[in-house]
């Protein structure tokens, strides 16, 4: 898990900008993300494979679907799902390594 878990709280704390405006602009950033290893597969000799085009295809829709839930969803309900995603990350991850 790298530093992007701070995208969302950051500005919500920071410049106190609103929870709805936080998750729509990271959705963006997530998608142009996934973007990046399908675009560089291109660049090479051979077509990109399903390893390559699923990431980006699963971030294009997650960012679509959750453009529109964050509209619906309560600011509240919001934070304490990206309060508690981090730690269930590492708990999976945790779980993970010790298998």
């Amino acid at each position: 898990m790298g530093g992007g878990f701070l995208a969302v709280p950051a500005p919500v704390t920071v410049p106190a900008a609103p929870m709805t405006a936080a998750v729509g602009t990271r959705l963006p950033v997530i998608t142009m993300n996934s973007t990046a290893g399908p675009v560089t597969r291109l660049a090479t000799p051979t077509a990109p494979d399903r390893a390559a085009i699923a990431p980006f295809t699963a971030a294009a829709l997650g960012a679509r679907d959750g453009q529109r839930l964050a509209a619906r969803v309560p600011t509240a309900a919001l934070q304490r799902i990206f309060g508690a995603a981090p730690p269930a990350v590492a708990v999976f991850m945790l779980i993970d390594a010790a298998m």
